[in-house]
Order: structure tokens, then sequence, then C-alpha cells
């Protein structure tokens, strides 16, 4: 299993999937982790010249056509994980992730081994509350 980890420092989880630049991917075997890469990101700072279209009050955050194809940039290159953590992001992103069989989680835990620890003994709390 490969779970990834949004941030910007390798220590902690980004409060936001679009903005961070980077994913730490770790590769899981026998609840071990058995390695760690790191692995640049597509990040809302690269497509800053795009319009971003956030659509009515009534509609979700990054539903529309132009956000579908960001999130679809900032996801290829982790198409080989299982499981994505980040401390915030939108609901279409969220779905995207979904769509792609990657398994969104939404932590408070700020420190990226704390929250693997809690992960890999099943007592990671997600805070579904973080989806804007």
């Amino acid at each position: 299993m490969k779970i990834a980890v949004v941030t910007d420092d390798h220590k902690t989880i980004s409060a936001h999937f679009g903005r961070a630049q980077y994913y730490d991917v770790f590769t899981v075997e026998d609840n071990k982790v058995v390695k760690k890469e790191i692995r640049e990101k597509a990040n809302h700072s690269q497509f800053s010249g795009e319009d971003h279209h956030h659509g009515e009050h009534s509609e979700s955050h990054g539903m529309d056509p132009g956000s579908q194809r960001r999130h679809g940039l900032m996801m290829e290159t982790i198409q080989d994980c299982q499981v994505l953590m980040a401390r915030g992001m939108g609901q279409g992103a969220h779905n995207n992730l979904r769509e792609r069989g990657i398994k969104p989680i939404l932590t408070d835990i700020q420190q990226i081994q704390e929250a693997l620890d809690a992960y890999l003994a099943g007592t990671l709390i997600e805070n579904v509350g973080r989806v804007h």
C-alpha cells in the first residue's frame, strides 16, 4: 500500500491540498513503512494565469471543469497510491480523489509522522469538516 501526504516542509501535513508543493509517499508493507519518496506536486501557483471559477454559493468548491482538469494534473503523480492525507481540501478535489480510487483522509493532526503512526495503528480520526 502507498500513502501520499501533502506537504511543503516534509514534516507537517499541508492545510490545503491544492496549495501544497510536494507529496511525501510512504510504501507500507506488513503495517510498516519500508520506503519514503518525495514527489513534486502541481499546485495552485502553477495555474495562477488561469481563471478560477469557484461556482455560485450553492455550488461546491472545485466542481467546475477547469478545476477538475487542474485536480487531475495534481493527482497524476500519485496514481499508484491508495490513500492521501491532508488537513483540508475542496469538495471537488475530494470527489476527484475518490473517483480515482484514492481514499482522501482529512485530519487535524499536523505532524506527518504522528498522523502516519495513528493511521497504521487504526486510531487516526478523520475530520470531514475539513472539506470546503
